[in-house]
């Protein structure tokens, strides 16, 4: 069997993959885990990747776009190169008892085992990720880190540690498929499967997630800066540090930030931070304490003012509600 060196390795034999497909999985994840395979193997015109599908049973499983996928059950899956497990929705529901212990199974029979979307937290509830370094949806980050202490979590757009892959999402997942496909195949065939898709965005593995699409009244300094803020909400820079980081001055990045946004620099940190709060509020279960903590308030009272004065209502009425 392969481990994690050797399919990393160039070689010329196929690649043995299962994809492990969960109900209520995001179309665009499931797609970006199979078609960059796909389209190797059409611009090689030879099979480099052999790829079948399981899932949970024996039971097809519905994506979110309402699209089925057939496939063997996990438990009758009984070696593989690689396993991709993809999943979006309902994931303490999906991780049972049962799919752990084929998924540890199929790990000491040497199988890399990856993660797509919520497939990180499918490994990790499995006690498949204790003592790597992993990565999920940044939406799901903070909650990670909270439910699985054992795992070095990290904000990359994807991981790879020791015989574990994980990524964040759909594009991610493209990446971390052409970092699998260079290494290989070499970087002109995954240039080649990239121009495809016509996708350009650099493959490097600790390129971090952002929170948000792209936002038109940026430019170049605040997206830059804009971008930094996101990657600090739990532990807040100061102006002058934001500014020190972008090599400007504290002055240079309030004047653009109000030519820009109509807004300072602080006040649009304060509304990412809210932003980030409410949707921990609304989205997860974690205890208000740690809502405040990961979105940067010191305290619990500084953080239940803030967010009754951006919504109206107080953070527990909200969850109550």
């Amino acid at each position: 069997m392969n481990t994690a060196t050797t399919i990393f390795a160039p070689s010329a034999a196929p690649l043995s993959v299962a994809i492990l497909v969960f109900p209520e999985t995001n179309t665009l994840s499931f797609a970006a885990a199979v078609d960059p395979l796909r389209a190797a193997n059409r611009q090689a015109g030879r099979t480099l990747f052999d790829w079948h599908y399981v899932t949970p049973t024996t039971a097809p499983v519905t994506l979110t776009s309402g699209i089925e996928v057939r496939g063997g059950a996990l438990s009758q899956l009984l070696r593989t190169d690689l396993l991709i497990t993809v999943a979006g929705f309902g994931l303490t529901r999906h991780a049972t008892p049962a799919i752990g212990a084929s998924l540890r199974r199929l790990a000491r029979a040497g199988a890399v085992l990856a993660g797509i979307d919520g497939g990180p937290w499918i490994l990790a509830q499995s006690g498949l990720l204790d003592g790597e370094t992993a990565t999920t949806h940044w939406e799901d980050l903070t909650d990670f880190a909270t439910r699985f202490p054992d795992v070095m979590t990290v904000a990359n757009r994807f991981c790879i540690s020791g015989n574990r892959m994980t990524c964040a999402g759909a594009v991610p997942a493209i990446d971390m498929m052409l970092h699998l496909i260079a290494a290989r195949h070499g970087r002109s065939l995954a240039a080649q499967v990239a121009g495809a898709f016509i996708h350009d965005t650099p493959t490097d593995p600790a390129r971090p997630q952002t929170r948000a699409g792209p936002d038109p009244r940026h430019d170049r300094l605040t997206a830059a800066a804009s971008t930094l803020m996101q990657q600090t909400l739990d532990m807040p820079l100061t102006i002058p540090e934001l500014a020190g980081h972008l090599k400007v001055s504290p002055r240079t990045l309030e004047t653009r930030f109000r030519a820009r946004l109509s807004q300072s620099p602080k006040a649009h940190y304060l509304t990412l931070r809210l932003s980030e709060a409410l949707r921990l509020v609304t989205q997860t279960d974690l205890p208000l304490i740690d809502v405040a903590l990961a979105s940067g308030f010191g305290s619990a009272a500084s953080f239940a003012r803030a967010f009754r004065q951006a919504y109206g209502t107080s953070a527990r009425a909200l969850r109550s509600g």
